[in-house]
């Protein structure tokens, strides 16, 4: 879990992930997507660009 985060501060410079990489992060680490979603929440990182509304 603490890789993923790392993965996901790395990736999101500004704070804001492009919802293709969060369900990126989510198979690269066998996560959810609701998972990857709460991570963001806890790093206060907003998920952007999202094609299926999930975020």
């Amino acid at each position: 879990m603490e890789e993923a985060k790392k993965k996901l501060l790395e990736s999101a410079p500004k704070g804001r992930l492009p919802c293709v990489i969060a369900f990126k992060v989510a198979r690269d680490y066998n996560l959810t997507a609701a998972e990857v979603g709460q991570l963001c929440n806890e790093l206060k990182i907003k998920i952007v660009n999202c094609q299926l509304g999930c975020f």
